[in-house]
């Protein structure tokens, strides 16, 4: 350990430190200044050095923007280049991902020789031979020793040191296992998440539930058994779950809430967002296994003066499911469930051989297909074999919309509730057993053969 102060470094690699970085202007390749840094973003590694992915810069009216570190050509003092366009979508962390200011600095890490603890000041990055940015050097304070009066009185010496000399930057060792595992899955879809989350003990997927963002971990609870989804909610704090909720499709939301105890249930509903609470409060009125238990309040809705580009612009969304994007809604206002009177639903195959100005009111059928909140599960099924949907709107004696129920949710309610949890699901009624048919021609076959060869014989 090299008692010093992150003085501006003659390393041969570059280098940079990020809370010395944090006000640098970025700049565009004509020289422009276009935002501001404000924090860097690293990603601890299990079997490699934690990596700068990118940084946080403000722009505009403090908006705060994800700039990739892919996209920066240059660092010095005084100045960040960077080669692309601002992404002006609003910076949020993703899974295993840690923000140097704000997430490091002022942690307190153990000395690996035993000498006690220190706080951890900032953080030196170098460029390695593959262009990539690495946390290589802390810069350091010793905890002084003594009083609280005294701590207080005397800052303690300052000093410089790698990764590998403290403990502790990424939290306790349960909370770094848990983090570091968080990252490794960050790339696998939430369904198989979710598989990953229903072999790991209780503690331990609590704790690494606790890792994943808040929209993250609503899309992994969709996919989960019934009784893990509770046990994860009841895991968390209270406005933490509630922040989940308000992030779940609000027909999951519900079918979540009814299954938690009712105290738990009251409690985390007056947490959430009013309107998102609200969405939830109207599905549990329904019963479980009928169209309005089942439907989504949040499907696509347009007025029938809505271009069929926009439309097309609507279905488009990466955050929209894709049973949502099918169809698009033609209403009266108001455009929010409980809506103005349905006029009916265009498929989204139907927009893209229209031209874009088009109104989609225009592209409207005679008939009008949908079902009443109060519609079993049997008949929403029919219907949608029936006329071949992906999904189907539910209206009430008015004909407002008041939601759609997609096939997600139908094959939700139609397979066994522990379906997610069965290696090999037992053959339900209506499934056609291809073995079991071949198994019983062989055996006509050779009973026929049989009765053939003993006819011969009997002639002979």
């Amino acid at each position: 350990m090299d008692a010093q102060a992150p003085a501006v470094s003659t390393h041969q690699q570059p280098r940079f430190y990020a809370a010395r970085l944090a006000g640098t202007k970025v700049f565009d390749p004509i020289g422009d200044a276009v935002a501001t840094i404000r924090d860097v973003v690293v990603l601890p590694r299990s079997h490699a050095e934690a990596r700068a992915v990118g940084f946080v810069v403000e722009v505009g009216a403090k908006r705060r923007v994800f700039l990739p570190i892919t996209r920066v050509t240059s660092i010095s003092p005084g100045q960040v280049i960077s080669s692309g366009v601002l992404n002006v979508r609003r910076f949020e962390k993703r899974t295993g991902e840690l923000l140097v200011i704000g997430d490091l600095l002022d942690r307190v890490v153990t000395l690996s020789d035993g000498s006690g603890e220190a706080i951890v000041q900032d953080i030196a990055m170098d460029e390695d031979r593959h262009h990539d940015w690495e946390v290589s050097r802390l810069y350091l304070r010793r905890r002084k020793r003594g009083s609280t009066l005294g701590r207080l009185v005397s800052r303690g010496e300052t000093m410089t040191a790698s990764l590998s000399e403290v403990a502790g930057l990424w939290g306790t060792p349960a909370e770094q296992s848990a983090h570091l595992l968080a990252a490794s899955y960050q790339d696998l879809n939430p369904a198989d998440l979710a598989d990953v989350l229903t072999e790991l003990e209780p503690k331990r997927r609590i704790e690494l539930a606790r890792e994943l963002d808040d929209e993250r971990l609503a899309d992994v609870l969709e996919e989960l058994p019934e009784d893990a989804r509770v046990e994860l909610i009841r895991g968390l704090d209270a406005k933490r779950a509630a922040d989940v909720l308000d992030e779940m499709d609000p027909d999951d939301a519900a079918d979540l809430v009814q299954e938690l105890p009712d105290t738990l249930a009251s409690q985390l509903l007056n947490l959430m967002e009013p309107e998102e609470a609200e969405d939830v409060r109207r599905l549990l009125a329904y019963d479980e296994y009928t169209a309005g238990g089942m439907m989504t309040t949040e499907p696509l809705l347009v007025a029938p003066e809505t271009p069929v580009a926009t439309c097309l612009a609507m279905i488009s969304r990466e955050e929209l499911h894709a049973a949502l994007a099918s169809t698009v809604h033609v209403c009266r206002s108001p455009l929010e469930t409980p809506t103005g009177r349905l006029l009916g639903i265009v498929h989204f195959q139907q927009l893209l051989r229209e031209r874009p100005d088009r109104p989609v009111g225009e592209l409207l059928g005679p008939d009008r297909i949908a079902v009443s909140p109060s519609a079993p599960l049997s008949e929403v099924t029919r219907e949608m074999a029936t006329y071949n949907l992906v999904s189907i709107p539910v209206i009430d004696e008015d004909g407002r919309l008041l939601g759609a129920v997609t096939v997600d949710d139908v094959l939700d309610h139609v397979l066994p509730e522990d379906w997610r949890e069965e290696d090999e699901p037992p053959t339900s009624t209506g499934q056609i057993d291809l073995s079991e048919i071949a198994r019983a021609t062989a055996r006509e076959t050779t009973t026929s053969t049989a009765g053939d060869t003993g006819s011969e014989t009997a002639k002979e």
